[in-house]
């Protein structure tokens, strides 16, 4: 599966009008990214969704970032993959997560031994009459057990809110052969002021997420840090922000530190999609 080196990670691939989703999927793939992601959090239409961004295209591999474990059946979701597997000519890659509590609680489900969970879902999706190939299935890791399990049972990994010392992490936990493919927050704004606010906009949410604040602390960063809005210094290395060259810089440190491919995330306060942002990015991030 060819991801390309540069892919988008977009929310609005997922949320709203359906026409405004394939269109922007069909601009993207113009411009050149890779790989196609979007969220999954705690809904259950993660491979309708796929569908549609897999029609708006012809080239673009379309990933889920993530399908939730917790709320998509494996059985259906095995079936729905070779559905699409088959009409897309392989374009389709599965990214498999454990999620969070609150959110899965917030729908109902019981979030209970996560990484049991995961082993015990990827048993399902081997045991479906179509199962997914392992090499077109990815898991959302961060913790050392959940990275050695993508390197066991997947074709890799795709990390999120993470930081390039993470990818290297993740690299040298699931080995050369494997996909490392991380996601990096990006906002196009060289005012320090303007941009950590609006970094910090989005990442607040994510602070009470003990998922994230663990893997975190693994990697040397404090309760002070994680408090409140969150420090400058994690908020920095969260997200990257500045000109073009700058969100550059931080894309060449995740592949330097063993990414395969990084996509991006443009978080801004536009109205509608953040096509022009999409489109400066690819002209200094692809040529």
């Amino acid at each position: 599966m060819q991801l390309g080196r540069i892919g988008v990670w977009a929310r609005e691939l997922r949320a709203g009008e359906e026409s405004a989703r394939r269109e922007a999927a069909a601009r993207l793939e113009e411009l050149g990214y890779g790989t196609l992601w979007f969220p999954g959090g705690a809904g259950d239409d993660s491979m309708a969704c796929a569908g549609v961004l897999l029609d708006a295209t012809t080239r673009a591999t379309v990933a889920t970032g993530i399908t939730n474990i917790w709320t998509e059946a494996p059985a259906d979701v095995a079936a729905a993959h070779a559905r699409l597997a088959e009409r897309h000519d392989r374009r389709f890659l599965l990214g498999l997560g454990i999620s969070h509590r609150p959110l899965v609680e917030r729908v109902g489900g019981n979030y209970d031994k996560p990484f049991s969970a995961m082993v015990a879902y990827l048993d399902a999706l081997d045991a479906a009459p179509e199962p997914p190939p392992h090499d077109e299935i990815v898991i959302a890791a961060l913790g050392p057990r959940m990275l050695r399990l993508c390197a066991e049972r997947t074709a890799g990994t795709h990390p999120y809110l993470t930081t390039p010392e993470h990818t290297r992490v993740a690299r040298e936990t699931v080995g050369p052969d494997k996909v490392v493919a991380p996601e990096q927050g990006v906002v196009l704004e060289r005012d320090p002021e303007r941009a950590r606010a609006l970094a910090r906009g989005f990442l607040t949410p994510y602070l009470r997420l003990p998922n994230y604040a663990n893997n975190w602390r693994r990697h040397g960063f404090t309760d002070d840090d994680i408090r409140d809005e969150g420090s400058d210094r994690l908020v920095d290395a969260l997200i990257a922000w500045g000109d073009e060259e700058a969100i550059a810089a931080r894309v060449r440190e995740h592949l330097d530190a063993g990414a395969d491919h990084v996509c991006i995330q443009v978080i801004h306060d536009e109205d509608g999609l953040p096509v022009r942002q999409w489109e400066r990015l690819a002209e200094a991030l692809i040529g």
